[in-house]
């Protein structure tokens, strides 16, 4: 292989690594030019560079083939929970030996990261819908979690529950109940009712839990709308919550949109 060639393979590996392995829509991957150094490759080493490398643990996902499906979005992934993901996997001390309350869990991709490489104590999946807390239950199973019930106590696996949350009607007493150390969520700020409903548990889990160390927050969004995004800050300030941006981090395992703008803000409760 000439030495421009064996250049863009190099450059084109990552990504179809990323895509492939992933199993996800493959559209825009550049075939005809790989092929095409394929073909041209004199011996296997492209091939066996592609098949061989090592692989760590995986998540497997059931989804919803449709963005919007029973009523709701949280039956497939969106793009800010395979960010946090990767900012969880690249921060693990932020996570370890914690417990992790998340609002939103949708098909549970961001914990389902966490609990298997961030070594949560605990960790409780979150959602309102009836349809995406069995789809969630099911992802959790099918990843070789168990639910608390079935977790014995020499488990090395986090204890793994799942809750009905619906920020508008949910009590302080119930809040408090969960006894979080980190609490995240991740594209949950997609119209202003969202966002307020947000900042107000927000504001309830800060109040009671006022006797213990503060918890952190991790709120992940893709910036799609910068005046919805504007209004979530604007509220956190008017709620009394400081904020401060996380630097964007390099680590792209997951594909989505090369052009998509996503955040990370970490909210002190």
């Amino acid at each position: 292989m000439a030495p421009e060639e064996s250049t863009e393979a190099v450059r084109l590996l990552p990504s179809f690594e990323r895509r492939f392995l992933a199993a996800r829509a493959l559209r825009s991957f550049p075939w005809q030019s790989l092929e095409e150094k394929l073909r041209d490759s004199s011996g296997p080493e492209l091939l066996l560079n592609i098949l061989q490398k090592p692989s760590g643990d995986s998540v497997t996902l059931s989804e919803s083939t449709a963005i919007i499906s029973h009523g709701t979005t949280g039956l497939v992934t969106w793009d800010a929970a395979l960010y946090l993901a990767e900012w969880a996997m690249q921060n693990p001390a932020a996570f370890a030996h914690r417990t992790v309350l998340e609002l939103g869990s949708g098909a549970g991709l961001t914990g389902l990261a966490i609990c298997k490489t961030c070594r949560p104590s605990a960790y409780i999946f979150s959602d309102c819908h009836s349809c995406v807390l069995e789809q969630l239950r099911g992802n959790i199973l099918l990843n070789g979690l168990s639910l608390e019930a079935d977790v014995t106590d020499d488990s090395e696996s986090p204890r793994v529950t799942v809750a009905q949350l619906d920020w508008d009607v949910v009590t302080a007493p119930q809040l408090a109940a969960f006894q979080p150390d980190v609490v995240i969520a991740a594209d949950v700020l997609y119209c202003p009712e969202t966002v307020l409903s947000l900042v107000r548990v927000l504001q309830r889990l800060s109040a009671c839990l006022k006797n213990q160390q503060a918890p952190d927050a991790y709120i992940a969004f893709t910036v799609r709308n910068p005046e919805t995004c504007q209004l979530f800050t604007n509220e956190l300030g008017i709620a009394g919550i400081p904020w401060e941006a996380v630097p964007h981090h390099d680590q792209k395992l997951f594909p989505y949109e090369e052009h998509s703008e996503m955040a990370i803000l970490k909210l002190t409760l």
